[in-house]
């Protein structure tokens, strides 16, 4: 019986430091990457796993100091504690040695780190699940775990290298997709997201994230995500043209919205500001033929114009607002 009594207690006793070794920490296993753009400057980071909101806990950064990507089983401190370890001047890979130095999940955690110097430090470690891997170079790393194939890394840093007359956040939405082209994740698609950081660090913080986009449950969340991608460039052009509205630079404002009308023609709410810049540029029969084509799908908008005057986004007489909301 000694013998016996002896053998299970070994097994216990292994099977107790098994569980201690391995972390309680949330799954996200994924493919992601973190990246500089050498002519701007700027820093990204994207991700996409079958995961629920993928974003909220993988994905961080800091304009004008880096980004990281923290997953398999995510460490989210990492995160934070990661561009802390920048701010003090660490290099990418003093900042990992440390984060990784006292987890005892070390050996379950994909990392990957860059600063904005574009150095990257990067780790994998030796029980994340198959395929896992990352390449990385200056300005990138590439990373994935639990990958339906061997195939997934090499398709995401081909994609990078070739798509670099792409603006940033595009050029990461083309890495994504080619990791998904390559296979993806081996239990399929949910959520994505991506972050894009300004080179330097302003003293107006709250603009220094350029852009944030989060997919947290869909089908197909990379295509939702370029076709997010696409409505925020439209926006851009709205926002382009409100500036030159306040300039009185009526003719560059047209231009811009009719770019983000050309990109998404069915959006109301790109006709009708248009619209509204038509009429305060005196040009009432294009814009009274605009509105009331918008009034036909959605009569709320009428009602909205009839309030623009009395906080002065519509300036007309009374007899052309009679026109305009007909």
């Amino acid at each position: 019986m000694k013998p016996v009594l002896l053998i299970f207690s070994f097994f216990s006793i292994f099977s107790t430091v098994a569980q201690t070794q391995k972390p309680n920490d949330p799954l996200a296993h994924t493919f992601s990457i973190v990246a500089r753009d050498a002519k701007t400057g700027e820093m990204a980071v994207a991700v996409q796993s079958h995961w629920f909101s993928v974003g909220t806990g993988v994905s961080w950064g800091e304009a004008g100091v880096g980004v990281v990507a923290t997953q398999s089983f995510t460490n989210r401190s990492f995160g934070l504690r990661g561009l802390d370890l920048l701010k003090e001047g660490k290099t990418p890979q003093e900042a990992l040695n440390i984060l990784l130095s006292d987890d005892e999940g070390r050996d379950f955690r994909q990392v990957a780190i860059l600063d904005k110097q574009g150095r990257v430090a990067t780790h994998t470690g030796k029980s994340c699940i198959d395929f896992a891997g990352h390449a990385n170079g200056e300005n990138f790393s590439v990373q994935a775990n639990m990958m339906l194939n061997d195939k997934v890394v090499p398709a995401m840093e081909k994609a990078w290298k070739e798509n670099s007359e792409l603006p940033l956040a595009e050029r990461m939405v083309a890495v994504l997709q080619a990791a998904q082209n390559a296979g993806g994740d081996i239990r399929g698609k949910q959520s994505a997201a991506f972050m894009v950081f300004a080179a330097e660090a302003s003293t107006e913080p709250w603009n220094d994230k350029l852009i944030d986009l989060r997919v947290d449950d869909s089908e197909n969340p990379i295509k939702e995500i370029d076709r997010l991608l696409k409505v925020f460039r439209a926006y851009e052009h709205m926002n382009q043209g409100d500036l030159y509205v306040e300039k009185n630079e009526m003719k560059s404002a047209m231009d811009e919205y009719n770019v983000a009308m050309k990109m998404f023609p069915e959006n109301l709410e790109m006709q009708y500001w248009t619209a509204i810049t038509l009429a305060n540029d005196k040009q009432m029969e294009r814009a009274s033929a605009m509105l009331q084509n918008i009034y036909e799908k959605d009569s709320n908008w009428r009602e909205l114009t009839k309030r623009l005057p009395k906080v002065g986004l519509l300036n007309v007489s009374e007899m052309d607002l009679k026109k305009l909301t007909k």
